[in-house]
């Protein structure tokens, strides 16, 4: 069998250190919940996602992404709803007088008097510099987010919860961390747990294809890849890595119609363009093929 080794796919499915991770994790949740926080005694909660949170961290993988969750208000997702429904709706509920404008202020103001003037106020996320005992960290403010399937009133109604929050450029992200977390975790257990190292695999090949100047940087962002493994049949995984990559690959050229692909959340489909939550499907394309390429000239 040709291809890319097993001896290098299984220093590629390694997980890397958590430790670090979880010690900077808490010590910056500790910093957000302070009772001084303008926001201390509203609804929040801190949570550690990304490659850290599913498990899916490479060795060398060093930023930790922490969401801190606003519930006292949300925006919501009114595109299902019929005309009496929403109307229902605006009339169950008023304008949150403290909303994301507001909480992220807020947000980088408690980071900013902790950690010092080297947190940068970014395009999505709050970034933490490292120090000796932290982690660089990404911070992303975020309130509740709502897509709504029916309102018939406050005792009938039906919802998918996730977060939402906004860029510089005003346009609105919505998110869904916590069905993205569960079903990675149930997509892993029914793979006998070959899913998320073979998520390393291909994280690892990224890296080295990014190093080698094979595929620009920003192209495969790590949630792709996991979506993309998360569609990935449960056939292809299996016996040994050589095996499992070889078959997710032909699984990748062979398919015809990539459309119903969907991200790990199953809230979106996974290649779209025009969508901040979605893959672009020029960047898939370019990805697939300088992966099949790394494979077959390896």
């Amino acid at each position: 069998m040709m291809g890319i080794p097993e001896d290098q796919l299984k220093t590629w499915a390694k997980q890397g250190s958590v430790q670090g991770s979880s010690e900077t994790y808490n010590l910056v949740k500790e910093t957000l919940e302070e009772d001084v926080a303008p926001y201390h005694g509203k609804d929040v909660s801190v949570l550690l996602q990304g490659s850290y949170g599913n498990d899916t961290n490479i060795i060398g993988e060093s930023d930790v992404d922490i969401v801190i969750r606003l519930k006292d208000c949300w925006q919501s997702d009114l595109s299902e709803l019929n005309e009496e429904q929403e109307t229902a709706y605006k009339e169950a509920y008023s304008n949150a007088t403290y909303g994301h404008v507001e909480f992220r202020k807020d947000v980088l103001t408690v980071l900013r008097n902790e950690y010092g003037k080297g947190v940068e106020d970014g395009n999505k996320a709050i970034y933490v510099p490292p120090s000796d005992a932290r982690r660089a960290t990404d911070v992303v403010a975020a309130i509740q987010f709502r897509r709504y399937f029916k309102f018939n009133g406050l005792q009938d109604q039906s919802y998918a919860e996730g977060i939402c929050f906004y860029d510089k450029a005003g346009t609105r992200i919505a998110n869904y961390p916590k069905q993205h977390s569960e079903n990675m975790t149930k997509r892993h257990q029914d793979s006998n747990e070959w899913l998320k190292p073979m998520v390393r695999i291909i994280k690892n090949a990224r890296t080295k294809m990014v190093n080698d100047e094979a595929l620009e940087a920003g192209i495969a962002p790590s949630y792709f890849l996991e979506g993309l493994l998360y569609n990935a049949p449960l056939e292809c995984f299996g016996t040994n890595y050589n095996t499992s990559l070889q078959k997710v690959l032909q699984w990748m050229y062979d398919t015809e119609d990539d459309t119903k692909w969907v991200t790990a959340n199953e809230q979106y489909y996974l290649l779209r363009d025009g969508y901040a939550t979605c893959w672009p499907t020029g960047n898939y394309a370019t990805f697939k093929n300088a992966i099949i390429k790394l494979w077959n000239d390896w």
